[in-house]
């Protein structure tokens, strides 16, 4: 998980200039030690700011009075974004009372004429909570890193990092459904193949494959050129049987994996299901000369020339059938005991009438079977 601060530049909008700050002049000393600290990086800027307004506050200590708060609120959230070791030792209540003087004025029919200072001080609050969300990601807490997350994505529900971190923690506390439609809720026109995949990997995880078509769908249309969202989509046309789905993907998927013998039989597997039998046995040649020793390519094409040999085309029966034969013969080298093989090739034994194989086939298979 990278990416932990929200704000994408430090103290925006209002230490850029002090006239930002000056909406009246009693509130001067506070808008220069702001100034000053942005100037001079110095945190007792921050404090003697804070010394400032607090004794406006108990110089009028009128709640309504919007600007004031409002400016406290401005340096408190600026201490807990700035100073994270705490260096001016504010008091561990000093977040709660920051958040609740915050939530107060957003509550305020007044507080329209303070936009982009609330917005300032909604981003540095939302940074102080995932800073100390990470804590607890970091010790495995994921109960309190989610409550703070949450708490987060209210105050910048923008971001769409803090949402990821939701789904991150829903998935580490098992509330798949809750993080899947997170990481779903991300996929949109910036979308990252990572929250794709984790959004699919988690729908399979409980058996909804519609949803992780769904989502895999959607991804390949924001991302069409993704190699791993391509392979996603292609493993579960594959894994459904649906291959009248895959073969449209197979040969882009061919195209960028031209050394995976995997890939390579699964295209001609398909296409072997499609009946386009040339296809298929290319594909399974190239699968076979990629990996050798592999037993299921080698099996197919046994049993491939196998199916062609039982078309009445009789010019080619013979040859089929032998080759058939050849390859089998390959395939049960490999795996001696796998039935389904010596029953193919006991079959193909006797369209040669070739008796001893036949009665050495069942023999294995009474050992095998009984």
């Amino acid at each position: 998980m990278q990416g932990r601060k929200i704000t994408s530049s430090f103290l925006i909008l209002l230490f850029t200039s002090s006239a930002a700050f000056c909406q009246t002049e009693v509130l001067k000393s506070v808008v220069n030690n702001l100034a000053f600290y942005k100037k001079k990086q110095d945190i007792k800027y921050l404090s003697n700011a804070k010394k400032s307004v607090d004794s406006l506050i108990k110089a009028s200590p009128d709640t309504n009075d919007v600007e004031r708060n409002v400016y406290r609120a401005i340096v408190n959230s600026s201490i807990l974004y700035i100073d994270s070791l705490n260096k001016l030792k504010m008091p561990p209540s000093f977040l709660g009372q920051t958040t609740d003087l915050t939530d107060r004025l957003l509550s305020s029919r007044k507080i329209y004429r303070f936009e982009p200072e609330m917005n300032y001080v909604k981003e540095c609050l939302a940074n102080v909570y995932v800073r100390k969300a990470f804590v607890y990601v970091n010790n495995s807490d994921f109960v309190n890193a989610l409550q703070l997350f949450r708490a987060a994505q209210r105050y910048a529900p923008q971001f769409k990092q803090v949402n990821a971190y939701i789904a991150y923690s829903n998935n580490k506390l098992g509330n798949l459904h809750e993080a899947a439609k997170y990481y779903a809720g991300l996929i949109d026109d910036s979308a990252k193949t990572d929250y794709v995949e984790a959004a699919s990997t988690i729908y399979k995880s409980v058996g909804d494959t519609v949803s992780a078509l769904e989502v895999v769908k959607k991804g390949r249309k924001l991302l069409p050129n993704d190699r791993t969202l391509l392979l996603d989509e292609a493993n579960i046309y594959n894994n459904k049987k649906d291959y009248n789905a895959l073969a449209p993907l197979l040969p882009q998927l061919l195209d960028i994996n031209q050394n995976n013998a995997d890939i390579a039989f699964v295209a001609a597997n398909c296409y072997d299901h499609l009946n386009q039998y040339d296809k298929a046995e290319s594909l399974y040649l190239r699968a076979i000369e990629l990996n050798s020793s592999a037993f299921d390519p080698i099996f197919n094409l046994g049993l491939l020339y196998f199916k062609q040999s039982e078309i009445k085309q009789e010019r080619s029966k013979e040859q089929n059938l032998a080759r058939a034969v050849q390859w089998l013969e390959k395939a049960n080298e490999i795996s001696p005991n796998d039935v389904n093989c010596l029953q193919v090739l006991q079959l193909a034994y006797t369209g040669t009438g070739n008796e001893d194989q036949i009665k050495r086939i069942e023999n294995k298979l009474k050992q095998l079977t009984n």
